[in-house]
């Protein structure tokens, strides 16, 4: 479900389509007028929410100014929640039940575990503190079977540098233009860059490549990284 015009949103909504198609999946969109009421909104959800020939719904988020996307997000039942953003998904995440995961903080552990990071009793640390990213990734990390030891910082933590130098993971999801620093990272960490940023130069993430790289074991690239993963977790809750 697209709301309204936002051109990274309509980009981002293109390439899931075309991911979804690929693969055999049958990618329908609702397309809704900038101005669209908070009642025409949440009964176009609700439609799809009660269609049996729906696996799953996700509704592009952030939604114009004047709608309220808690409401919107409501009338989406959990087995169908692939983007895995409403209460009860977050609270089946918290508790352990089985259900969709948020799709990026999902594709951040495919990252790790595809590539053979370690986690149990590795200490991540989390910059960024969303319900999008930060806070669900927190949370999944320091599950059983996983077993991190995650640190959850934002924008009160005091001496970021030092935290981060002491954890053997850093991810970052703060949206702030390369506000990570060879000073933020101990050699040898694993760095996982979620921030999106749009610049003059292009899309830049929140790491700073050129002196993180040097001294990084692993570092996820941006674009081209922690993105395509969020749409291959989409799939995944999808067909789940």
């Amino acid at each position: 479900v697209l709301v309204g015009n936002d051109a990274p949103s309509r980009r981002y909504v293109a390439s899931k389509h075309a991911t979804a198609q690929s693969i055999g999946i049958k990618s329908v969109q609702i397309e809704l007028p900038e101005k669209a009421t908070q009642a025409v909104v949440e009964e176009a959800v609700h439609t799809l929410a009660a269609d049996s020939s729906v696996h799953g719904i996700l509704v592009q988020i952030p939604l114009p100014a004047h709608l309220n996307e808690d409401l919107v997000l409501a009338h989406i039942p959990a087995e169908k929640d692939v983007d895995g953003l409403t209460e009860l998904s977050l609270g089946r995440l918290v508790r352990g039940v089985a259900g969709h995961v948020g799709c990026t903080p999902l594709g951040v552990l495919r990252l790790l575990q595809h590539y053979n990071i370690p986690t149990q009793g590795k200490h991540v640390v989390v910059v960024g503190r969303s319900l999008l990213v930060g806070s669900p990734l927190s949370v999944l990390l320091a599950r059983k079977g996983i077993d991190a030891t995650v640190t959850l910082a934002h924008s009160r933590t005091q001496n970021l540098e030092a935290l981060c130098q002491s954890a053997d993971i850093v991810v970052s999801a703060t949206g702030i233009a390369r506000s990570i620093t060879s000073a933020h990272i101990a050699p040898g960490a694993t760095v996982i860059d979620v921030g999106i940023s749009r610049t003059e130069n292009g899309v830049v993430g929140d790491v700073d490549v050129a002196s993180v790289a040097p001294i990084a074991y692993a570092l996820t690239p941006m674009p081209g990284g922690t993105g395509l993963m969020t749409v291959a977790c989409l799939m995944e809750n999808t067909v789940n």
